[in-house]
């Protein structure tokens, strides 16, 4: 089902509408949460990508931070958020070994 049309529910017991409204409240914060994260990882990626050792180093620290949020949060899996911490640390590194020789 395409996301954002409407679902109809057949039943209108008060434990069905109340599963309904904890749902959505749930999908709203995981996408504030879930887009937290991205636009961390975007800014630190773009750092990357413009060679910019010191921009991504002091990105580092707080992206890593949101990350680790997402998962006490369940936005993201642990071993999902190691691999983009792993990455990003990997790419950071050889960006430095790259600027100094």
């Amino acid at each position: 089902m395409p996301q954002g049309t409407p679902v109809k529910h057949k039943k209108k017991t008060k434990s069905i509408l109340k599963n309904i409204r904890q749902s959505a409240h749930r999908a709203v914060s995981n996408r504030i949460n879930r887009t937290r994260v991205r636009s961390a990882i975007r800014k630190i990626r773009t750092a990357l990508s413009a060679g910019d050792a010191a921009a991504a180093a002091k990105l580092v620290g707080p992206t890593f931070s949101e990350v680790d949020r997402a998962i006490r949060k369940h936005v993201l899996s642990e071993n999902t958020a190691n691999r983009y911490k792993s990455r990003l640390t990997l790419a950071l590194n050889a960006l430095r070994a790259e600027k100094k020789s």
